[in-house]
């Protein structure tokens, strides 16, 4: 039987050259445990992306841009992903992890290494391959061009 195609919307948040992303939690049962992976989630019954979006961001690290305009779609056999991209234009400091285990602004250096040092975990942990070609392709897209200085 072939499994239900799971819609999310996720989000690449920039600042300073840097990428913010989630390390999500490393426990069974979870896609990607214990791996780097951009902040959003599952649609519910009725929302659109956009508002979906807006309301993980909230619930994962308490913001959402005021702007976040749609970077493309990522489709699978088991996921549609909707990815918005937004300019993350608040400290660090101010965000509140509410869900997952770390996070961090990762370099591009990092992403293209597919790791990222956690200082929660203490020691580096991989990207999810998805959440690593999505910002490989922000990349060489050139709307990187848009977080440099």
């Amino acid at each position: 039987m072939k499994p239900e195609v799971v819609t999310v919307a996720i989000a690449i948040l920039y600042q300073d050259n840097q990428f913010l992303m989630q390390l999500r939690d490393n426990i069974s049962g979870i896609v990607y445990p214990g791996h780097w992976g951009l902040f959003g989630g599952h649609l519910e019954l009725g929302e659109t992306p956009e508002i979906a979006l807006r309301r993980e961001l909230l619930e994962e690290i308490g913001y959402a841009p005021p702007k976040a305009e749609l970077f493309g779609y990522y489709n699978d056999e088991e996921v549609v992903r909707h990815v918005y991209q937004a300019r993350l234009t608040v400290p660090l400091d101010r965000l509140v992890l509410q869900e997952g285990w770390d996070m961090a602004l990762v370099t591009t250096e990092d992403i293209r290494r597919g790791s990222c040092y956690s200082h929660k975990a203490e020691q580096e942990r991989p990207l999810g391959h998805p959440h690593q070609q999505i910002l490989l392709d922000f990349i060489a897209s050139g709307s990187s061009k848009i977080f440099s200085p």
